[in-house]
């Protein structure tokens, strides 16, 4: 359907309006559409007339109401009034269908029907307003929201900012606190570590290497010991910082430098005219008792954390402990040792019967122990052979060894056989230290006879090389242990002896080992016996004894005192004893 209508004046303009909205109407165009249509038609219908001529508007629907389809308003000149290339005004709405149709007619020329008519329009332009206004007031509305929630939304991000720097804040507080607990380990780690390290020697010369390798180079650029009683001239003459004579003479740590140290519990003093450019930190060595010397330090850097400078003062009294300790072992076994030594008798000379000795103290310890030997003549002119052991270490296990030396001579004065003398002691020890035993081997030579008399008890039984080479142990029937609590009758036993022989006595601390037993020992020491020939042990017997040890004693380390005396019948003993002047076998 199409409806048409030509427009010259201003009434022909009214009246096309007023039809074409009423026919929107018709047509159900909702009448926001149908405002913007008779809207913009009014503007186009203006413009027409003002160019004057006529002009033609043609309103197409589809369909004849109520059907539902567009709806399109088209403005044509007449006069052929439009510029070339410029298509004519257009517009097109949709219309639902479901408006009521019955005044669709043409209007009335009458002004009162147009007036009428064009209010009537202006209904939709209230309507339109209205609902803008509704808009605009929904639009404010929806600003303020938005305006509050912007609001909220600053002020959570301002706090969510907030909470960032807070949580960036703790984790740098985490990350230095992690840092000072991982410096603070590994300063204790340090100072355990290098207790350990300086408390497992008893050496003091070997303590204060131990003391500068640790510290340099982390915590130490140079390290300088100073102690007090060092018998080095040189090392007396040495100039010493001002700060170290300060530290000797008041006890407490200096730091000389041309900075304040600012290091807890250290005094500041002037720079070093002997290093005025290095900053030094001395440090007494000192016990309870008295000063030992002192710690001179240059860092490892431009200056010392306070932190590591409290560790190094700490690992200083450590050390000055430990050198204290070691200086006095070094003393108490000096003395245990010379006390040692002058407890061990000096071998008897007798042409035809050589005897070798070796004692090894302990490297553990005061070098003092019940490891003895002794050689000497009975008034038949028999030679007494005895090496024993003293259960336990130190001076009392050497003065009960002392005794039991003493005991023996003064019983073989009255004569008596190896086991009847070992009987006695056996009684002797038990009367006198209930709680102490021994062990022992005597083995006695008699001139006349070529037989060798030998009784053991509790101790590894002695050891002989024939002069073909062959060894054998002499294990027979030994007694118990000196000064158990037991009765017992100790039994002799003999064996025969050719010219070229060697009897092996020694104490256990030469075959036993911790990790094998005795019996592997004692088969080393015959094997190594057994390597050596008969002239060999004739020119030099002392000699021997060294070589017999040194593959014995291949280990530096010993838990026990080591003692062996080699008894060797020369291989012209008999030729010996034709001399005119009898002093062999």
């Amino acid at each position: 359907m199409t409806r048409t209508w030509h427009i010259t004046t201003v009434t022909d303009a009214a009246r096309a309006r007023i039809d074409t909205a009423r026919l929107a109407a018709a047509y159900g165009v909702p009448a926001m559409e149908r405002t913007r249509l008779t809207a913009a038609l009014s503007a186009q219908l203006r413009q027409c007339l003002a160019k004057g001529g006529t002009w033609r508007l043609d309103l197409e629907a589809a369909a004849a109401p109520p059907a539902e389809g567009p709806l399109r308003a088209v403005v044509t000149s007449c006069d052929g009034a439009h510029p070339e290339g410029r298509p004519p005004w257009h517009m097109t709405v949709t219309g639902t269908g479901s408006a009521d149709t019955t005044d669709t007619g043409p209007v009335a020329d009458d002004a009162e029907t147009l007036a009428e008519g064009l209010l009537g329009a202006d209904e939709d332009t209230v309507l339109v307003l209205e609902k803008l206004g509704e808009q605009e007031y929904l639009v404010t509305s929806h600003r303020e929201e938005l305006d509050q929630t912007n609001q909220g939304v600053l002020a959570l991000h301002a706090e969510l900012d907030a909470a960032g720097e807070a949580q960036r804040e703790l984790f740098a507080a985490e990350r230095q606190a992690r840092t000072e607990a991982e410096s603070a380990r590994r300063r204790l780690t340090f100072l355990a570590d290098a207790s350990a390290v300086l408390t497992a020697s008893l050496n003091h010369d070997e303590i204060v290497r131990r003391l500068q390798s640790l510290l340099v180079p982390e915590y130490a650029q140079c390290v300088d010991v100073w102690l007090f009683d060092e018998g080095d001239e040189e090392q007396q003459d040495t100039p010493r910082p001002v700060a170290a004579v300060v530290a000797a003479r008041s006890g407490r740590p200096q730091y000389a430098a041309d900075h304040p140290g600012d290091l807890p519990g250290v005094d500041d003093q002037l720079p070093s005219a002997l290093h005025p450019s290095v900053p030094l930190l001395c440090v007494p060595l000192g016990t309870r008792r008295e000063p030992l010397g002192v710690l001179t330090l240059s860092p490892p850097g431009a200056r010392w954390n306070a932190d590591d400078a409290v560790m190094l003062i700490e690992l200083t009294r450590r050390a000055g402990i430990a050198i204290d300790n070691a200086q006095r072992f070094e003393h108490n076994r000096d003395i245990a040792e010379t006390l040692q030594r002058a407890l061990l008798t000096d071998l008897p000379t007798t042409p035809g019967l050589h005897l070798a000795a070796r004692y090894l103290p302990a490297t553990h310890g005061l070098n003092i122990g019940g490891d003895w030997y002794d050689a000497f003549r009975q008034p038949d002119g028999s030679l007494i052979t005895v090496i024993g052991d003293v259960t336990g270490h130190g001076l009392h296990a050497a003065v009960m060894m002392s005794q039991l030396r003493t005991a023996l001579r003064a019983y073989a004065v009255d004569g008596g056989t190896p086991g009847q003398l070992l009987t006695r002691l056996h009684i002797f020890l038990h009367h006198l230290q209930p709680d102490l035993y021994a062990t022992a081997v005597i083995a006695r030579f008699h001139p006349d006879e070529p037989t060798l008399t030998w009784a053991a008890a509790g101790h590894p039984p002695p050891v002989l090389r024939t002069p073909d080479g062959q060894v054998r142990t002499l294990d027979a029937k030994p007694g118990a242990m000196l000064g158990i609590p037991l009765h017992q009758v100790i039994q002799d036993h003999t064996v025969t002896l050719t010219p070229g022989s060697t009897l092996a006595l020694y104490t256990d601390g030469l075959v036993e080992r911790r990790a094998q037993g005795i019996d592997p020992g004692i088969e080393r020491l015959a094997a190594a016996l057994g390597t050596f020939r008969s002239a060999d042990l004739d020119a030099d017997l002392d000699g021997s004894a060294d070589l017999l040890l040194n593959p014995l004693l291949s280990d530096s380390e010993r838990d026990d005192d080591v003692c062996l005396l080699l008894c060797h019948l020369h291989s012209r003993a008999a030729e010996m004893a034709r001399m005119p002047v009898r002093l062999a076998f």
